[in-house]
């Protein structure tokens, strides 16, 4: 599913352009954090070794190489989960 990498809503979009906005929240679609090579464990937070680094992962930008993340997403920035939850959970602090 094509959907927003920010509130997880569905895009119509199949290959957005620099100017095509989420319905609902209106952040870029065509922006890293929707794309299929954004890691943010890899170099430069890119897995596509060619493409050139770009500063603001969830703004719109001019990559050649972005693809859309189809990966099922969460539903939303506000419900991810929280890492210091998490590593406190999995290690009995509380």
């Amino acid at each position: 599913m094509k959907a927003c990498w920010y509130c997880g809503t569905e895009s119509l979009v199949a290959k957005p352009s620099r100017d095509h906005i989420c319905s609902k929240c209106k952040m870029a679609l065509k922006a890293c954090k929707n794309c299929r090579f954004f890691d943010s464990a890899a170099h430069n937070q890119c897995r596509e070794p060619a493409a050139e680094w770009v500063r603001d992962k969830d703004l719109a930008n001019f990559c050649e190489y972005f693809d859309f993340n189809e990966a099922a997403r969460d539903a939303g920035a506000g419900s991810r989960p929280d890492p210091r939850k998490q590593f406190d959970s999995l290690f009995g602090k509380k």
